[in-house]
Order: C-alpha cells, then structure tokens, then sequence
C-alpha cells in the first residue's frame, strides 16, 4: 500500500468531537532467524503527532545527534547519549504507551499457520493490533474510534501484507466487540522509518525489550541502556512480560494457543510494573 490512500487523506481533517483519532507507529524485531520475533507499537492521540515530533527532535539537537534514532545503534556513544533522554521523555509523556508482543519461535505450531512462520508472524502483527484496538474502545466506550498506523515496512512475502493486516483488524473488531459493531476506521500506512521520528521511538523500545529476551551477548552501552528503561518500570531487566492491562509499557509473552488449551504456560516470569512516573487515573466514562 502507498503511504497515503483516500482514507488515509480523509484522515487529515480534524475529528469531529465524538470520535477519538489514534496515530500508532509500528516496527518489527528478530525476524532473520533469531529464537525470538516480535512487533512493537508506539500509541498517542492523533493531535499530539506533532508535540511528539517537536520534543523528539529537540532532543536530538540538544545533544547533537543527526542520525536515525534506532537499538542497532545503542553501542555506539552518540546513541548512548541520546538514549537516557529519550527514555525520560517516554515514560514522563503521560500521552505516550508503549506496547510489543514477543513470540518465542521453537513454540509456534505451524499446523495452526498452513505451515508457514510468515502467515504466523503476520497473524501475532495484527492480535498486537486487536488487542490494544480492543481494549482502547472499551475503555472509551462513549466515541467512535479511528485507528491510524504508520508501519516500517512488513517484512513479508505477502506485497499486501498491510491491506491484509487493515481488513483482518476491522473483521476481528466486528467479532469481538462486545455489544455493538465497530463504527470506526482503520487504516494502516507504510512509512520510512528514517522520515518518522515515532517508528524510530518504537524501535528503539522494541529493541530494548527482545534484546533481554534474546539473550544474547550485549555491550557494557546496550545493556545500561536496558537497565535504564527497566527502572522506568521498577524492575531490574527486561526479561519479563507483563500483566495484559498494563497500559504504558506493555509486554505480551505469547503463548502457543495448544499450551494454553492444556493448562499450560511456557513463559511464567510475569512481573507487576511500577511506573517511576505513574500514570494519572482516568474517567473512562465522560467525553
């Protein structure tokens, strides 16, 4: 799919005040092979695209860093000091959630997928999409929602792996939504990474996160940088999903559907988070 498309450019006007427009920025990890692959998902309302964009580049200028803001690069010293700014700016925003799912490979049951790890990986994409979706309008049940995805581009031998992603989302809505239809739009956009400062931000999270799961052997920068996001969070690593309701930083630790059925989790380390900054209670109910 193009970057922009008729919906996409019907979105550009302002909502009308019973709806709630989300912009919601989306990246990938661990697909070359790794023991673990996932997605990641940065969340704002619509309105706030572009204060995130003013605050992420001013910080950038304030330490002088003129590169793409990526977890590759969290070696690196320029990208070290940058990265504690970053992560303070995250979990200060109380208008910002951060939300990935992480699938361990070597548990995915490939009779459930026609066979194929991709048709899998574009499967747990789009229940990271859903589950968030779902939980958003419920908690807002007084509004329509929009839902607008700005998505480095899905590594996928599907071309339309995006318009696949787009319809399934809305036909799920429509299931599982309970007590009425879904009335709203979901869109989902391709987007270089380089020109959209909020995929750079959810890389760098999602990053962060599936390197702790992955174990693998990180420098002295990398695994401060770890240590740093995982004080946001009142624990001591990354290495632990999280409760399902967890509404800033959330970790799902996907498990095989088989298991589950039989009583089993494969992954049990579930840790309680305790925002640093603690998020402001909401009245789910008034518009």
């Amino acid at each position: 799919m193009p970057e922009e498309n008729d919906n996409a450019t019907q979105l550009d006007l302002d909502p009308p005040l019973n709806v709630k427009r989300w912009l919601i920025a989306c990246d990938e990890s661990g697909i070359d092979g790794q023991k673990y692959y996932g997605f990641g998902s940065l969340w704002m309302l619509w309105q706030r695209r572009g204060d995130f964009r003013r605050e992420f580049e001013a910080i950038l200028a304030n330490k002088g860093f003129r590169n793409e803001v990526k977890w590759k690069k969290a070696h690196s010293e320029s990208m070290y000091r940058v990265s504690e700014d970053l992560i303070d700016f995250f979990f200060r925003k109380q208008w910002l959630a951060f939300h990935c799912v992480v699938v361990k490979k070597s548990l995915v049951n490939k009779n459930y997928h026609d066979g194929d790890y991709d048709l899998a990986r574009r499967k747990h994409f789009t229940m990271l999409l859903t589950r968030k979706m779902k939980y958003v309008i419920n908690a807002h049940p007084n509004y329509d929602h929009e839902f607008r995805f700005w998505v480095d581009p899905i590594a996928s031998r599907y071309k339309k792996a995006d318009e696949e992603a787009e319809k399934i989302s809305v036909n799920i809505l429509n299931k599982e939504i309970i007590g009425k239809s879904f009335q709203g739009k979901v869109v989902i956009t391709e987007h270089d990474s380089k020109s959209q400062p909020a995929i750079q931000l959810c890389d760098f999270l999602l990053g962060g996160v599936m390197s702790a799961f992955q174990e693998k052997a990180e420098n002295e920068r990398k695994v401060s940088t770890q240590k740093n996001i995982a004080k946001y969070l009142g624990w001591d690593d990354l290495a632990s999903d999280t409760f399902p309701r967890e509404r800033k930083f959330n970790i799902w630790h996907f498990d095989d559907a088989e298991l589950l059925n039989n009583g089993v989790r494969h992954f049990s380390k579930t840790r309680k988070v305790n925002l640093l900054h603690p998020l402001q209670d909401r009245n789910l109910q008034k518009k």
